[in-house]
């Protein structure tokens, strides 16, 4: 018999990873071929990419609309080889803008949805909830308080915790990684992940590079600046908006390195928060969207705070300096209170230790991706029974 067809589809660089873990944990059970939607990782992991999703990855309400026409291309070129190809399950991971649209689109043809990776309604806009009581078959999720809220909506549901845990390990000492990458082992290391979305460096990198500007010219001795470059950004762009006095050290495939060696991370709100929790890294969570989508976004919210990090513990763990917050001077003002070598200062730090400690223990035991891929394969399994 020929492989089972199935149709796996990410939007974004973290979904891709998420997405290629799950692709390779789905061959170990089965005799599948995986088509659909993705990036590098999920190339890596044998999936046949059909379109890109650096097509379609943006953030925020009306940088969407400028993208439109890439979007539909790549509904359209989904839709068309799942008509060809028939697959009885596809599974959408996060990205909810564009996959509850592709859900809608698969369902009348007989092709179950699973919702990997579950849209964080409880944040922003829950009713949507409905849509996928409508649209999926299966909702797994990754925080164990979406549990609740998907089954309260009627959605079948089931927590497999987060795939990020027990695969978030640095490689290399901070001795070692100093020496590879040039830095003075003694002195304090800044770590800044800015984001994997064009429109996320857009909006952070100017922001970030006067905070530094600041911070060289008031904190009192030296202090290293690493910069973690996400996949599919450009490195000789990035690295040409740091002026060569910030003496910014950019690394490639390496953050896990990067952020296990910092004495304090500056991350962009999303999945880096996770690993850097995961690693237990003081942090400070930035982020910023264009002023018009702001404006329209924030009657939609419904979360006293931003950052994963602090919604997962349900209390502000890390300071958040989001769109206004997040000034050059608001942002030196925080690495200054962090990186204080005072009794106040180190207390802040250890404060923020234990609080990570706690968010780690929510995050579920290790074994994420296996605990999806047999769901999946109970799912695919129990359909082609009913078809007998």
């Amino acid at each position: 018999m020929p492989p089972t067809q199935l149709l796996l589809s990410a939007g974004e660089a973290s979904g891709d990873m998420y997405a290629a873990q799950l692709a390779t944990a789905l061959k170990q059970r089965m005799d599948v071929a995986i088509f659909g939607m993705g990036g590098p990782q999920m190339r890596a992991a044998g999936v046949e990419i059909i379109t890109d999703y650096s097509e379609v990855s943006v953030v925020g309400i009306t940088e969407v609309l400028r993208r439109l026409p890439s979007l539909r291309r790549a509904m359209r070129r989904l839709v068309d080889e799942a008509e060809r190809r028939r697959p009885p399950l596809a599974i959408l991971t996060d990205f909810p803008g564009f996959h509850l649209r592709l859900a809608r689109k698969l369902r009348p043809k007989g092709i179950r949805n699973v919702y990997y990776i579950c849209p964080q309604f409880w944040a922003w806009r829950p009713w949507r909830v409905n849509l996928v009581r409508r649209r999926f078959a299966q909702a797994l999720c990754i925080f164990h308080f979406e549990e609740k809220f998907y089954a309260d909506a009627g959605v079948p549901v089931k927590f497999i915790g987060h795939p990020l845990v027990g695969n978030v390990k640095p490689t290399l000492t901070r001795e070692f990684f100093c020496k590879k990458y040039g830095l003075e082992n003694e002195e304090p290391i800044l770590t800044l992940l800015p984001g994997s979305r064009r429109g996320e460096i857009a909006h952070h990198v100017p922001v970030l590079v006067k905070a530094l500007t600041e911070m060289r010219r008031t904190l009192p001795g030296r202090f290293e600046v690493v910069v973690a470059v996400a996949p599919g950004l450009n490195l000789e762009k990035l690295k040409a908006t740091f002026p060569a006095q910030l003496e910014a050290k950019f690394v490639e495939e390496d953050t896990y390195n990067a952020l296990a060696a910092a004495d304090l991370a500056i991350v962009s709100s999303g999945t880096a928060t996770v690993e850097t929790a995961l690693l237990g890294k003081p942090m400070i969570v930035v982020y910023r969207l264009s002023p018009l989508t702001a404006r329209l976004a924030k009657p939609l919210v419904r979360t006293k705070f931003f950052s994963m990090v602090n919604l997962i513990a349900g209390r502000g763990v890390v300071p958040e300096l989001i769109q206004d917050d997040f000034t050059p001077q608001r942002l030196a003002e925080e690495v200054a209170k962090l990186l204080s070598p005072s009794k106040e200062g180190r207390q802040r730090v250890n404060d923020m230790k234990l609080g990570l400690a706690e968010v780690q223990k929510l995050l579920g035991p290790p074994g994420a991706v296996d605990r999806a891929a047999d769901a999946i394969a109970a799912l695919l399994r129990a359909g082609e029974s009913n078809a007998k």
